[in-house]
């Protein structure tokens, strides 16, 4: 059976015809947010097809296939969305931020903690090793060793 991942919220509607405004860090939108792509909404998790996406300030604009009226989407908002985990084709160096908690940091061959807490922070990502915050990107990860789960960092 598939799991849900968590990918934002719907926070309100958009004009007249059916659209939603999705907030997300999700950072995988492009393979996410693809027509004819299924987004699951809700603790029910209503299945609901992608029919057009744009993206307008800070939001992911939606509207869904034979939704077309506002009075018709008005029940999701306020609604978490979803994808199956199957719908999502990671390469073998990513993660999923929820993946991160509690897996090893190493630095220099050394486990130097677990990390606690991942934040994307207008775009900044970092991590939490034992109080320290340290920025998840390339400038200072080594390598991500998924089957061990470990991830490696240099240069802190």
């Amino acid at each position: 059976m598939d799991d849900y991942i968590y990918i934002g919220k719907i926070v309100n509607t958009h004009a007249l015809k059916g659209e939603v405004r999705i907030i997300s860090d999700f950072e995988f939108k492009d393979r996410v947010f693809n027509i004819n792509n299924n987004l699951y909404i809700g603790n029910n998790k209503n299945k609901e097809t992608i029919e057009t996406y744009r993206r307008h300030k800070n939001y992911d604009m939606v509207k869904f296939i034979g939704i077309d009226n506002i009075n018709d989407v008005l029940k999701y908002k306020g609604n978490t969305v979803y994808i199956l985990s199957s719908q999502l084709i990671l390469n073998d160096d990513e993660l999923l931020s929820d993946d991160l908690i509690n897996i090893d940091a190493m630095y220099e061959n050394i486990v130097i903690g677990k990390i606690k807490e991942y934040q994307n922070n207008n775009g900044n990502k970092i991590v939490k090793i034992n109080d320290i915050y340290i920025p998840y990107n390339k400038n200072f990860i080594e390598k991500i060793d998924i089957k061990n789960n470990k991830i490696y960092f240099k240069d802190i």
